[in-house]
């Protein structure tokens, strides 16, 4: 399988015969071209319309985070995989409430029944979490009572509130407590993790729908408007609990990130260079490791999971088969 290559050190991208190359002061490396499927890019890099034309030609998205860590942008070459049909289906089942309200109430049925899992997951290693367990499988049954897609984010809302009130008891660790989920910027040391990790997430996804037919701008869930893309934030919302939150918990539980390794200087708190590093290095990892699939009866990588996942939701669109998301097994 391709690799994702992340950069974080300054330098030039440039195109080298046939492959391409990284350049430092210090040093020069090459990246044989045809094992990339796409480019995290933290550092400050230097490439020219040379380079570029060369991405387009091999199909490898760009995806640039500023200074602090966040995400700017991406150079997403010309859609290959353009379907003026899927894009028809697409808005169809978006414009019509009933069609848009069964595909985002799956989207949220199974991002709740991934928390469940992950609360489940540490209420038995002896975590005191099964409360939360209790208020979540509560607020779930409130899916099926939505009217719109409006009420459905509220239920989401609630059901991820209460989810987040174990990541103190899970943690156990003073220096990252939860308090409040907030955002640009973050307010606490967890709360940056948890940004970060989405973000990557959030990019990911849209790297893996740019290899479908989909139009990343189309999502269900998230309201379409003028914002770039909103299939992939609607698609991570599944894939956040056992990817993202996970690799949270293992970071700290394993002490692999400390404060120390966090700036809130600024009006918010952010992730230095090293801790970011780190959090990349335990999510590159996670997104190769394999699990048995049930269905297929052989390992698959989480980053194929999340390709699945979208092919799945093409069947769906196409009438071919009912959309049901991805749910987590341990």
């Amino acid at each position: 399988m391709k690799k994702t290559i992340y950069i974080f050190n300054d330098g030039v991208l440039k195109r080298k015969d046939n492959t391409i190359a990284f350049e430092t002061e210090e040093d020069r490396k090459v990246l044989p071209i045809e094992d990339i499927s796409d480019i995290f890019i933290f550092g400050e890099v230097e490439l020219n319309k040379k380079f570029l034309d060369y991405m387009s030609q091999k199909e490898i998205i760009l995806h640039f985070f500023n200074y602090y860590g966040y995400y700017t942008g991406s150079y997403y070459p010309r859609e290959h995989l353009n379907s003026g049909y899927m894009t028809l289906k697409q808005a169809e089942h978006y414009l019509e409430e009933g069609k848009r309200q069964l595909i985002a109430s799956k989207i949220v049925e199974g991002s709740a029944q991934n928390m469940i899992n992950v609360v489940k997951y540490y209420s038995s290693r002896e975590k005191e979490v099964s409360d939360i367990e209790e208020s979540i499988q509560q607020l779930r049954q409130g899916i099926s009572h939505c009217q719109n897609t409006s009420e459905l984010m509220g239920v989401e809302g609630n059901i991820r509130e209460a989810y987040y009130k174990a990541f103190d008891r899970i943690i156990e660790n003073e220096d990252f407590r939860f308090e409040q989920r907030t955002k640009r910027p973050p307010k606490n040391h967890l709360n940056a993790l948890i940004s970060f990790g989405n973000s990557m997430l959030y990019v990911l996804v849209l790297g893996e729908i740019y290899k479908t037919h989909l139009d990343p701008r189309i999502g269900y869930l998230h309201t379409t408007n003028f914002r770039r893309f909103t299939l992939n934030l609607d698609i991570a919302e599944i894939f956040k609990p056992i990817i993202v939150d996970r690799i949270i918990f293992t970071l700290l539980g394993k002490n692999m990130l400390k404060k120390s390794d966090f700036d809130d200087d600024l009006e918010g708190v952010l992730l230095k260079e090293q801790g970011r590093k780190r959090f990349v290095e335990e999510f590159d990892k996670r997104m190769k490791t394999t699990i048995k699939h049930r269905l297929l009866g052989r390992e698959v990588s989480y980053r194929r999971l999340i390709r699945m996942e979208l092919y799945k939701l093409e069947k769906h669109l196409m009438g071919e088969e009912a959309y049901t998301p991805y749910v987590s097994r341990w």
